[in-house]
């Protein structure tokens, strides 16, 4: 949806974010408010910018005009962050680059003043923002002081739906990463410091919002490709009771299968195609969307980011790996994975499991040196080239057409399977092993991979999830889940050193950044040790 009109609409609109308000104001002085929003489009078009935003880092092509001020636009995206606090923390994936503190987050050193963590944050409170504005925006009292027909406003109860939903999903990031954060909704004023939520706070919000718009949501299925629908819902709710204990101290394992259970019965499948298709530029038409429960949608044309997938694409292509063959006009030589990540695949670099796309070539397992590229076997995942093996749209190689997966049903799998061994009622590990079963035969492309129930323990299941979602931004949030982030596991370079040490437990949460703390006094450091 967002992909063909986003570009169109933010011409007439300036969205400025100060602190964790926004405005909305004409471009010139040739449009009024009231003129702007009796034009049924702007509706459409707000909620656009909401999805958006997960997807650019600015309001211009490249992450031009960034919305977050103080870091480029392209390393302030939004899904990059995300991913990069949730995956260059792990065992999943290193970086060579020595862009600012990028690197303190592998070696789990990280400061409050991490720049990288810092624009997390900002772009947290800002994706809220613009959601925030969109309802502020879009009330009953609004739609009739714009005489907005009652088939128009139909769309917009839907659209008011999807940005609560939105808000509630950047909410589980802020809730997940750092534990407390400020908290505003449509009717803060923006002129007053905003107070802060505890993690248990936060997590009865989202809950509530979600059981609140559940019945207005799009049916599963049913919305355009890319916007968020009861499935989305379902999945998010799932994600939070999954790590209720986490982040409540109390386990929520039975609501988390009640949950899965009407997103496994709403009629996603695991894909009748390799596994790769999910990852490659025609994936929103190859197939692999039966497996999708809602995508961040990438257009090499029209969402042009140097974030989001084209990262993800260019970021992990270095030393004798052909460009071309990604679909890209270059590599940037950055990221590649750990010896332990390599390890869970049989076999190693030679598994029978598709899943497994390390390139090797002149690449080493062992990593000695983290600024080299060719230290750590590559990941090959993600690949802008369409089935018949054509280039994305893009012609110039810059940007890329994937679409990145937030919710699969391997996912939803996973985690049933996941909550059962865990205590959940419900469920029954009979039919998880049939669901951890399709996945398999899917990666094997037979059954010489499939599993028995007695070989379904939570040590399997963090593995599968690692080999089924790695580069996905699950793994520093599931490793905190099993209780392996800091304390227990290790890998190399974490703790920055080369074969790798625990870390104190107080990194299983992210600071809130020591520029935040002093621009609003309701903050408070969340945990000790930063």
């Amino acid at each position: 949806m967002y992909k063909s009109i986003i570009f169109l609409f933010l011409g007439m609109l300036v969205f400025t974010a100060c602190e964790d308000a926004l405005t909305v104001e004409p471009r010139d002085n040739r449009v009024t408010e009231a003129e702007l929003f009796q034009d049924p489009a702007t509706y459409r078009g707000i909620i656009a910018k909401a999805y958006a935003g997960l997807a650019l880092g600015g309001q211009e092509g490249g992450d031009g005009n960034a919305d977050i001020s103080g870091i480029d636009g392209g390393f302030s995206n939004y899904l990059r962050l995300y991913w990069n606090m949730q995956e260059l923390t792990t065992d999943e994936a290193i970086i060579a680059w020595n862009d600012g503190t990028i690197k303190d987050l592998h070696g789990h050193v990280w400061t409050d003043g991490n720049e990288f963590i810092n624009a997390m944050f900002s772009r947290v409170n800002y994706q809220i923002a613009v959601c925030n504005e969109f309802l502020s925006l879009s009330t009953d009292a609004k739609l009739d002081e714009y005489n907005i027909p009652a088939d128009v406003r139909a769309d917009v109860a839907n659209y008011r739906a999807e940005a609560r939903f939105l808000r509630a999903y950047s909410y589980y990031h802020g809730m997940d990463l750092f534990g407390k954060m400020p908290f505003t909704d449509e009717n803060s004023d923006p002129a007053v410091l905003p107070l802060a939520k505890s993690r248990t706070e936060l997590f009865e919000f989202i809950e509530s919002e979600l059981l609140a718009i559940e019945d207005d949501m799009v049916e599963a299925r049913m919305n355009e490709y890319g916007r968020a629908d009861k499935g989305a819902l379902w999945m998010l709710l799932s994600k939070i009771y999954m790590n209720a204990e986490v982040y409540t101290g109390t386990p929520r394992y039975t609501d988390a299968i009640t949950q899965l259970n009407k997103v496994i019965s709403a009629g996603y499948n695991v894909p009748n195609v390799p596994y790769a298709y999910s990852f490659q530029a025609d994936n929103n038409r190859n197939g692999a969307e039966d497996g999708f429960i809602w995508t961040i949608n990438f257009d090499g044309l029209n969402t042009q980011t140097f974030g989001g997938t084209t990262y993800l694409t260019h970021a992990p292509v270095g030393g004798n790996m052909d460009p071309s063959v990604f679909g890209i006009n270059g590599g940037w030589g950055g990221i590649r994975t750990t010896e332990q990540f390599v390890e869970l695949f049989p076999g190693e670099e030679n598994s029978a499991d598709t899943r497994e796309t390390f390139f090797t070539d002149e690449q080493t397992k062992e990593i000695n040196d983290v600024g080299q590229f060719k230290d750590g076997f590559a990941i090959q995942k993600f690949k802008n080239v369409n089935v018949d093996g054509s280039a994305g749209s893009d012609t110039v190689g810059d940007f890329v057409d994937i679409d990145f997966p937030i919710f699969r049903i391997s996912d939803a799998y996973l985690m049933y399977a996941e909550a059962v061994v865990r205590g959940g009622s419900g469920g029954d590990l009979t039919t998880a092993q049939g669901y951890l079963n399709q996945i398999r035969e899917r990666a094997y492309g037979n059954t010489s991979g499939n599993i028995t129930v007695g070989q379904i323990d939570l040590d399997y299941l963090l593995d599968e999830r690692a080999r089924e979602l790695h580069w996905e931004a699950h793994r520093r949030q599931d490793l905190v889940r099993f209780g392996q982030f800091t304390t227990s596991k290790v890998w190399a370079w974490k703790g920055n050193v080369r074969n790798g040490t625990t870390t104190p437990a107080f990194r299983n949460i992210l600071p809130i950044p020591a520029q935040e703390l002093n621009l609003n006094p309701n903050l408070q450091p969340q945990n000790t040790g930063y």
